[in-house]
């Protein structure tokens, strides 16, 4: 046992350690593609932490960052490895904390509508374990097989049954976190404020390490019904998606595949695999076809259709008996009425019998000295048509591009574009590589998509996220130098290196302005209510606040502030969302805008520190608000909307807004 390991059993009582070459070798990356290309060549990782441990409770992670803390050693919070963005890339002298072996039900509490669960616990057995007394969360995630509860909401994660249940953050009632000096606390999500929890949601272990999580439970859905269409194009597919959303249908799976992804789709098997010279034959000229790019874009482009057939749209709804059935009728024709051809249960089906098989595809492309990568990106529904071609155009002559849709809302779509590419060798691989990445990302972020709607950043994003956050980065930064003043919580990780400078932004228009398409509203802060109120419900639209509050004197960022009273209760729908984007201004730092998108994952969500926070940080000079014409049916929840803050919790948000309003590194005391 080295001197470091033999220092950490002797500070914290019980912990177990391993500074065994294999340990620190396998805790060494996550699953980052860009990894893989060096991993093939026979590159073993490096640099490797210096020591893996593995706590048992959160008693010993808050001695273990305490040590660690005072002798500014980097520490790694790891989950199951899973993650793509290079969130795990220790530094030699760091050690790797495994939560894994915290896996235990803290508090079990159906009839108020919750589980509290320690990080570690694995997913698939989570929801093996909830389902068997009748529940469930409603997160799968496609690494559901290999990812933890708390990896899940680290990188704020999405699951495949997102259309009804949401995304992770919208499942999250609360969470135990301990910050870099070791101290913990219980943070709690609340309707009106204060909550910081989305600040530790998607801060992919910077701000603190999460021990537990309070998780929304369902009950297991009474039946699903299934449905499957093809479409002439992406156009009619995402258009009839978007109809079916904004009718206030919430099918938990719909997803859209373009021609060639569609064909790749109806292939999946999952429990065969097949061998042999004809294989190997295919997949080298594969290999070799990816060298020519261009040529296979286009061929691709001009007769995907007669090559591959239509795109597919896959949608299973679940829930009560009778509204099932209907809801998926509604859809149905919705979708007819685009130009749509009925396929029947079938493919929705199959899809379900094999949806994790798609995890496990990319290694033989990497064998045969090709690349393959994801990119799940997002946008409001006015934007999604120019991003989606702006990324195809802008990677045309890099790699073979495929994209499918499969997380979608009322206002906006995500767009998960799956990319091919080939080399001569390595390095040309990795150049190809990260070129590829550089032209994507820009795409998206010039068609006003967030770079990042469920994997997260990482290192891989880390240098677009000033694109993304503007001067937002340097809150996030102040606000970790007052949670983690040594700066051990995983560092190197989503934040920049260099700091980000005041941009410009969007001014506050005069007048409310309207985007009927995505079902959203962009008023000014200081525009009262009941201005925005009248111009939305002008066009037949409504707000969806309450009508003493829209007869209130108050005024867009007024309302924010307190909370958003009189608003759409989330727990009820969390597919929906108040604020879609914004413009917030710190008086001491100066002004940043969040970009329009239905849900990211590009760090922590900054909104509350505006939203419930009385005016503690800054004002929201700008925001583009949600509106609606028809209500989805509610899902039920007995969730505590607005429970007390303990004096814990209490000191933890204080210092969070100070930081905030000020970068006050006094906040740290």
């Amino acid at each position: 046992m080295s001197s470091l390991s033999h220092q950490l059993t002797r500070a914290v009582a019980g912990l177990r350690c391993s500074d065994s070459p294999i340990d620190r070798l396998g805790y060494a990356r996550d699953l980052w593609p860009r990894h893989h290309i060096s991993v093939r060549g026979g590159a073993l990782p490096k640099p490797r932490p210096a020591c893996v441990v593995w706590p048992t409770s959160t008693e010993q992670v808050c001695r273990l960052l305490r040590y660690c803390s005072d002798n500014e050693l980097p520490l790694v919070p790891y989950g199951a490895g899973s993650g793509v963005c290079g969130g795990v890339t220790p530094s030699g002298g760091s050690v790797v904390m495994d939560l894994k072996g915290m896996q235990r039900w803290r508090r079990w509490a159906p009839e108020e509508g919750y589980l509290d669960v320690e990080a570690g616990a694995l997913g698939i057995r989570l929801e093996e374990e909830l389902q068997a007394r009748g529940y469930t969360v409603g997160h799968f995630p496609s690494s559901i097989l290999c990812s933890t509860v708390g990896g899940w909401v680290a990188a704020r994660g999405a699951g495949q049954c997102s259309g009804l249940y949401g995304k992770i953050e919208d499942m999250v009632a609360g969470l135990e976190c301990v910050d870099g000096r070791g101290q913990s606390s219980w943070l709690l999500r609340r309707q009106h404020g204060p909550d910081i929890t989305p600040l530790i949601i998607g801060s992919e272990g910077i701000l603190g390490a999460i021990t537990a999580v309070r998780l929304r439970l369902h009950p297991v859905a009474k039946k699903r019904a299934f449905g499957a269409l093809s479409l002439p194009s992406m156009e009619a597919g995402y258009e009839t998606i978007r109809r079916i959303f904004q009718r206030g249908l919430r099918p938990a799976v719909c997803r859209l595949y373009d021609p060639f992804d569609s064909m790749m789709a109806k292939r999946s098997k999952g429990e065969r695999h097949h061998s042999g010279g004809k294989t190997n034959i295919k997949k080298k000229l594969l290999a070799a076809l990816l060298r020519q790019p261009r040529l296979l874009n286009g061929v691709v482009d001009v007769s995907s259709r007669h090559l591959f057939g239509d795109c597919k749209l896959v949608l299973m709804f679940e829930g009560e008996d009778a509204r099932v059935d209907a809801e998926l009728q509604q859809a149905r024709a919705l979708a007819l009425a685009a130009g749509a051809e009925d396929l029947g249960e079938g493919p929705a089906r199959h899809w379900l019998d094999h949806r994790y098989s798609v995890s496990y595809r990319q290694a033989p492309m990497f064998m045969l000295g090709a690349f393959v990568d994801t990119m799940e990106v997002a946008s409001s529904w006015q934007q999604l048509g120019v991003m989606y071609q702006a990324v195809r155009d802008a990677l045309a002559n890099q790699v073979f591009v495929m994209a499918h849709m499969s997380h979608a809302y009322p206002d906006g779509c995500s767009i998960y574009f799956t990319f091919a590419g080939s080399a001569a060798n390595d390095h040309d691989a990795r150049e190809r590589y990260d070129e590829t990445w550089r032209l994507a990302l820009a795409a998206v972020i010039a068609s006003g998509g967030t770079i990042s709607h469920h994997h997260g950043v990482g290192r891989s994003k880390a240098p677009q996220l000033a694109s993304e956050l503007g001067l937002g980065v340097e809150v996030v930064r102040d606000i970790k130098a007052a949670l983690d003043p040594h700066h051990v919580l995983n560092p190197g990780n989503l934040l920049p290196t260099q700091r980000s400078e005041q941009r410009q932004v969007r001014p506050p228009p005069s007048a409310p302005e309207l985007d009927l398409h995505s079902g959203l509203v962009t008023a000014a802060g200081d525009c009262p209510l009941r201005v925005v109120a009248r111009a939305v419900s002008a066009v037949g639209w409504q707000l969806g606040v309450d009508t003493d509050i829209i007869n209130s004197n108050m005024s867009v960022d007024g309302w924010l502030r307190v909370g958003a009273p009189g608003a759409a209760d989330r727990w009820l729908d969390p597919v929906d969302q108040w604020v879609a984007g914004y413009v917030a201004h710190i008086p001491q730092r100066g002004r940043f805008e969040v970009s329009t998108s239905p849900r990211r994952a590009a760090g922590p969500d900054l909104l509350n520190l505006f939203v419930g926070a009385n005016g503690a940080v800054g004002t929201i000079e700008t925001a583009t608000l949600r509106i609606q014409r028809h209500v989805a049916h509610p899902l039920l929840c007995n969730i505590e909307r607005n429970p007390a803050v303990t004096a814990d919790e209490r000191g933890w948000i204080e210092r969070v807004y100070r930081a905030a309003a000020a970068g006050d590194v006094a906040a740290t005391a």
